[in-house]
């Protein structure tokens, strides 16, 4: 196909529909357009995506509601918001992404809303106090595999993954895996 010859209005949406980011377009933090990454992303279709509230997406209610007030805040002054945080799949997996979020009304900044996604699984870490190998270990964590099971998929001895798992702990000020998950789910 030709994309050089389509309709500008038609290049508009391949190009939104097929870039290699996630993209989603919200209204009072309810979905109302994904594209293609977006579903390969979180493993829902568009159509089961679109109209739902963006709740969806969160690891838990309290999550969901906390990033929705700092998000506001945030926009009330400036158009744009990122930050990395953990999101939740359909399958249940809780994954490691970063967020960027534009507001198209500032006087109302969750009216409409542009943002996209990215799975940071194997990206170097921004400003987080985490390792890419600590991510990881947070993400198995997060989801529930035992060192065991996390050692296996890593290709490392559950003996690395323990020591992974104390500088998490360390760094997070965590005294147990309930605070730690905790820590991880609401914090990001």
């Amino acid at each position: 196909m030709d994309y050089a010859s389509l309709p500008e209005e038609a290049l508009n949406l391949t190009g939104f529909m097929d870039a290699p980011i996630g993209i989603m377009v919200l209204s009072d933090r309810r979905i109302l357009r994904v594209n293609t990454e977006i579903e390969l992303l979180f493993g829902w279709t568009r159509s089961e995506l679109e109209g739902q509230s963006i709740r969806v997406l969160y690891p838990s209610s309290f999550d969901y509601e906390k990033t929705g007030s700092r998000w506001y805040r945030w926009l009330e002054s400036r158009p744009r918001y990122e930050d990395e945080r953990f999101m939740q799949c359909k399958s249940g997996e809780i994954i490691w992404t970063r967020a960027r979020g534009r507001t198209l009304t500032p006087t109302n900044p969750f009216h409409l809303m542009v943002w996209t996604f990215e799975h940071l699984k194997d990206r170097a870490p921004s400003d987080s106090t985490l390792t890419p190998k600590e991510r990881e270990v947070a993400r198995h964590i997060v989801n529930g595999h035992t060192s065991k099971e996390t050692a296996l998929s890593m290709g490392i001895s559950p003996r690395t993954v323990e020591v992974h798992r104390s500088a998490i702990m360390r760094k997070l000020g965590v005294h147990n895996a309930a605070e730690l998950v905790t820590r991880m789910i609401v914090s990001s």
